[in-house]
Order: structure tokens, then C-alpha cells, then sequence
């Protein structure tokens, strides 16, 4: 059993150690500032982080930078990654992109490991939060699932979609906004699989038709990580009894039936396990009034959808602004959780508002059309 100190009590205490609590905790660190960071999984490695982010230029990096991580985020970009394809269901390309955009593309794994390398690798791994409770003068107690709990002059909640702080600043709770995705991954799919990687290509992908499609995107290791995709009910996904991989099958390829067979293919040739995701976001323009000794970032403070590929990049741009937040008003907590709050909120909103216009283009029901429309105009290319 992990001993605690009694008493325990810190100046700023993070609950995630996910790529915003860590981007926060690394520019702290670099500027001689600590933050105890907690996170609920039992190490760094415990759980597969998922597939590739586009790290963007005017958030991402931005972060990486002040994080003082970015020459070793270049280190481990998937190069060719940032190459998009856009299909029909058929299999017909309608459009191709090279990349060379300013988003290179990371496994999101590795972007964690490098920005824990930043933050000098100091988290309270198998810390879950259980309760928070504001105490006087802006401090917060914290207690933990095995019964040890800490005080703090600064609560950070870094901690997810249903995150345990959020309740003490608003009552938002995140909704589903009608796309469930269920996960899927293909090692070695050139070796494996040559059908679908040639139609995939080298970096993302999307296949889209009548509010259904898959999006894809191959990693550095040759995996290509995939979601099957619907504008369905809230209740599809709790209908299917993913611990039978095969009734799953069956009952995802019920919806793609007339689909290109290499697209099918995503779903007969996928190892198990098949990973229902059911996509929720919070309401646009969240916001909450300036409460003392505790803020949100990342998705925490603005989950949104997919679909405009920011989430991950403003979670770490949250965490480097609220750290040089801190780092500027020296003593005054208050000062600098209202400077940081003051450009989050609408920065944030943009994002989502970019997010459920992406979403609504990618499930049209005439497919592809308006994705493509939007990534030319993206690029400054005729539509």
C-alpha cells in the first residue's frame, strides 16, 4: 500500500495527467513551479492512448513549445502522416491531399510520452478522485478512491468529459450529438491487409455516405486505426453486446451492406476488440463564472466532437496558457485563473462551433460532397 503524508496540501494540484494537465505541469516545471499531477490510470502505459493527432500550428505547437517539448514532438512525428484521401462508399476518391498543411501527425501515445518526459514523469499514477469539496478562501479538498485525500490553493481540472471538478464551477453535464463510432484497429495493414491499404493511403482517411462512413488514419508503425461511423439513436451502441465480437460484426455490417468490400473490410478484418464510442460534447459556449482557486482545461472545460480535429491541441494550448497565466501574476491566483479564463472561453466556443460544422458535413446525407467543399476551401483551392 502507497503511503501518504497526513496533511497533505500543495499549491496547485492537477487531476489528469493527459496531454493538457501535462502541458500545464511542463511549463511550470520549466519555469521552477510545481504542480502535483493525479491520474487515475495505473502508469503511463496502462491503456492504449488511442491513434494520430494533427498538432496545429497556432495551438498545438504553440504549447509544445512553451512546454519546452518541441524539438522532441518533431522527433516523433509520423512523417506523410498529415496525406488525406476523401471517398465515396464506393471507394472513388473525390479528393486527395498530400499534407505539408502545418499539421504534422503524432500518435498520440508518443505526444503523451513526450509531454510526461516534459513535465519530468511525476504523476500519482492509480489516483482516482473520488470528491472534491471547496473549502475557505478559494481551497479545495481532495479524496481519493484509496481513502487518502490532500487540500490545494489551486485546483486544476484536467480530468475529461466527466470530469469530478467540473460540477463545482457549472452544471453542464456533456450530451450525445447523434454519431456513435466504433473503433477499430488493423496491424501491419500493407502486409495484412494490401486491399485496404491501398484505398486508405499513407495517412487519413475518410469514406463517407448517407450519414455513415469510416474514418481512418495509418500510424508510424504501419497500424491503421479506423471507426465505423453512424448518425444513430443514444441507445444503438448499448443494444450490441460487444463482448461477442462476431454479433457485433454482423450487426455493424448490417449498416454498411452495399459499401465498397474494402471498406468492409475495416469491419471483417479487424482483430477483437471492437471499442463502442459514443460521441458527446458540451454546449457550445460553455462558460461558468470566475470561481476562486479552481478552473477547467481541455475537455473538461469544452468537450467537443472530432470533427474539427481541436480537441487534443487546445487542451495543451489550455495548459501552457494557464500555466504562463500563473507564471505572470506571481501570488495572485485569482488574477491569473481570470486572464486564462478570459481567452480560453472564446477560443473555445470558435473551436466548438468549427466542430459541430464539421460533424454536420461529414454525415450529410449526399456523402462526401460537403467535406470536400470544405477541405478545398480549407486549402484555398477551388471547390
Amino acid at each position: 500500500m502507497t503511503e501518504h503524508p497526513k496533511n497533505e496540501h500543495h499549491e496547485i494540484t492537477v487531476l489528469g495527467a493527459g496531454l493538457g494537465g501535462l502541458a500545464l505541469a511542463a511549463v511550470l516545471r520549466r519555469n521552477g513551479v510545481n504542480a502535483a499531477v493525479h491520474d487515475l490510470d495505473a502508469s503511463p502505459t496502462s491503456r492504449d492512448q488511442g491513434g494520430v493527432l494533427d498538432v496545429h500550428e497556432d495551438s498545438g505547437q504553440v504549447a509544445l513549445r512553451a512546454a519546452g517539448a518541441f524539438d522532441a514532438f518533431r522527433a516523433a512525428v509520423h512523417e506523410g502522416g498529415d496525406a488525406t484521401r476523401v471517398l465515396d462508399r464506393h471507394g472513388v476518391t473525390r479528393l486527395s491531399d498530400d499534407g505539408g498543411n502545418g499539421r504534422p501527425e503524432i500518435a498520440r501515445g508518443d505526444l503523451r510520452r513526450v509531454l510526461l518526459d516534459a513535465a519530468g514523469g511525476d504523476v500519482r499514477w492509480g489516483s482516482k478522485a473520488v470528491a472534491v469539496h471547496p473549502l475557505a478562501g478559494g481551497r479545495h479538498r481532495v479524496v481519493f478512491a484509496d481513502g487518502h485525500e490532500l487540500t490545494t490553493d489551486l485546483l486544476v481540472g484536467a480530468d475529461g468529459a466527466w470530469s469530478r471538478v467540473r460540477p463545482l464551477l457549472s452544471p453542464a453535464v456533456p450530451e450525445y450529438t447523434g454519431v456513435s463510432f466504433v473503433e477499430l484497429t488493423l496491424p501491419d495493414v500493407a502486409g495484412r491487409h494490401p486491399a485496404i491499404a491501398e484505398l486508405a493511403g499513407p495517412g487519413g482517411m475518410f469514406a463517407l455516405g448517407d450519414e455513415r462512413g469510416f474514418l481512418a488514419h495509418r500510424d508510424g508503425t504501419g497500424a491503421l486505426h479506423a471507426y465505423a461511423a453512424l448518425r444513430i439513436g443514444p441507445d444503438w451502441l448499448g443494444s450490441i453486446d460487444f463482448t461477442d465480437a462476431e454479433a457485433a460484426r454482423s450487426e455493424l455490417l448490417r449498416h454498411f451492406a452495399d459499401w465498397h468490400p474494402a471498406l468492409r473490410a475495416l469491419i471483417t478484418e479487424a482483430p477483437a476488440p471492437l471499442v463502442p464510442r459514443p460521441i458527446h460534447a458540451l454546449p457550445r459556449g460553455h462558460r461558468w463564472p470566475r470561481t476562486p482557486g479552481v478552473t477547467l482545461l481541455g475537455d473538461a472545460a469544452h468537450l467537443m466532437s472530432p470533427f474539427a480535429g481541436e480537441g487534443a491541441n487546445l487542451a495543451m494550448l489550455d495548459g501552457a496558457e494557464l500555466g504562463a497565466a500563473l507564471l505572470a501574476h506571481p501570488g495572485d491566483v485569482e488574477a491569473a485563473l481570470a486572464a486564462y479564463e478570459a481567452a480560453m472561453f472564446p477560443r473555445a466556443e470558435a473551436a466548438a462551433a468549427m466542430s459541430a460544422a464539421g460533424l454536420e458535413a461529414c454525415f450529410e446525407p449526399s456523402g462526401p460532397d460537403a467535406l470536400v467543399a470544405v477541405m478545398r476551401g480549407f486549402a484555398g483551392t477551388p471547390a
